[in-house]
């Protein structure tokens, strides 16, 4: 079946132009046509009936789609790996999560806003906001931007982590708008999250560095394409993945503020800092549910805590593509690795954070298979910065590639 060809915002006023001059076109053939002139005064509504059937496909290419890109690169797919009577746990749960969950959510009356941080379209001044915004931009370097760009990508695939929240059993909003303290914070710290991907997206736009169609295409791709993080619909595991998550975008985005203070740019560093901000909040929260399943069932959490450790905590941008690059998100995770930005270091790092913020050294009364998924994690760290030292001698002799997000300008790993 042939479909209309998609459009980006990037294009949508070239295709209302093109639209308008195939109009004309049309109207010089209809007029020549053997009906005769005199058919567009007396048949005026057939007239109108032919223009509005013909103008939408003048304005978009036809053509036969393609097969959907297909996720790469998934874990062994398991669902629903937690039994009934965990769940119940959750159940028991929905006081203490709004008491000791719902907190760390923000009145809207009191949150930042993206117009906050960007020149104000109402004003007199906006143009010359924008050219003061393009000439500080005008110092930062392509291997900056790689890592900013992909930041905002993965911040665009909002919908996909409120799809994946929703995926885990007893907790799930299981309606839409259910009023349980689970589901209030899925809204929630999705509309909360909603404001980082469309600041660096209009701040990123109003740079004019940075090839607009490409990113809006590997946003439409990475969400298209979904995740993988290897939860099994599993509260266990997915609260451990956010935890470890959230901190990763934290540490993240506070490293892309230090880079744009470097680079001169003051606006973007507080930007990147306001983000790095609600990330640390939601990992606190995140956090938080993960000590209290530590508290109730220290087995269960640790077991759960390895597994995930041995399928590796993977980004949740990890099916990236740009419809070019065949392993975009490997290459700019190689430039975030040499920049700084996000790094194994980093992972063993926040590691050891969670190893000490939930105690795990200190469990006791655990199984055989407990005590080993102990060991497991507690040892953990030092096996990665081993492996981070490898990668970086190996990273030296990384090569330069062109990324389609800066108009094919090369960039080294």
């Amino acid at each position: 079946m042939a479909s209309l060809v998609g459009f980006y915002p990037q294009t949508l006023f070239f295709s209302r132009r093109e639209g308008c001059r195939n109009a004309r076109s049309i109207c010089r053939v209809f007029t020549a046509s053997p009906i005769g002139s005199s058919a567009v005064t007396d048949y005026p509504f057939y007239f109108i009936y032919i223009f509005f059937l013909i103008v939408p496909y003048a304005c978009f290419r036809v053509e036969t789609p393609s097969k959907p890109f297909a996720p790469r690169d998934l874990h062994l797919q398991v669902t629903h790996s937690l039994p009934p009577q965990k769940i119940e746990i959750f159940k028991s749960l929905e006081d203490w999560a709004e008491t000791n969950i719902l907190v760390h959510l923000k009145p809207v009356e009191k949150c930042w806003q993206p117009q906050d941080f960007l020149p104000d379209p109402s004003s007199e001044g906006f143009y010359e906001e924008v050219s003061e915004l393009r000439e500080r931009c005008k110092e930062i370097p392509d291997d900056y931007l790689v890592c900013l760009v992909g930041d905002m990508v993965t911040e665009e695939a909002l919908p996909t982590y409120q799809t994946m929240l929703n995926t885990y059993d007893g907790v799930r909003d299981e309606t839409g708008a259910s009023p349980t303290s689970w589901a209030i914070w899925t809204r929630a710290w999705t509309a909360e999250e909603n404001r980082h991907g469309d600041l660096l997206n209009k701040y990123l736009y109003l740079s004019g560095r940075v090839d607009m169609k490409q990113i809006e295409k590997t946003i439409q791709y990475l969400i298209g394409s979904g995740m993988d993080p290897g939860t099994e619909n599993n509260p266990y595991l997915g609260f451990l993945y956010t935890s470890f998550q959230e901190r990763a975008t934290f540490i993240s985005h506070g490293n892309t503020a230090r880079h744009a203070k470097e680079h001169g740019d003051l606006k973007l560093a507080q930007i990147c800092g306001i983000i790095a901000s609600d990330e640390k909040r939601h990992e606190t929260a995140y956090s938080k549910i993960v000590e209290k399943l530590f508290e109730i069932d220290p087995q269960g959490t640790v077991l759960g805590f390895a597994d995930m450790m041995r399928k590796k905590i993977t980004m949740p941008a990890h099916l990236m593509h740009d419809g070019r690059d065949g392993n975009l998100f490997k290459h700019y995770s190689a430039v975030a690795q040499r920049l700084g930005v996000y790094t194994a270091k980093d992972y063993a790092d926040i590691l050891e954070f969670l190893l000490d913020r939930w105690k795990i050294r200190d469990l006791t009364g655990l199984s055989g298979e407990g005590n080993r998924a102990q060991d497991f994690v507690c040892t953990l760290a030092s096996r990665v910065r081993r492996l981070e030292e490898r990668a970086q001698s190996r990273a030296k002799q990384a090569p330069a590639i062109p990324f389609s997000w800066i108009s094919d300008r090369k960039v080294r790993l």
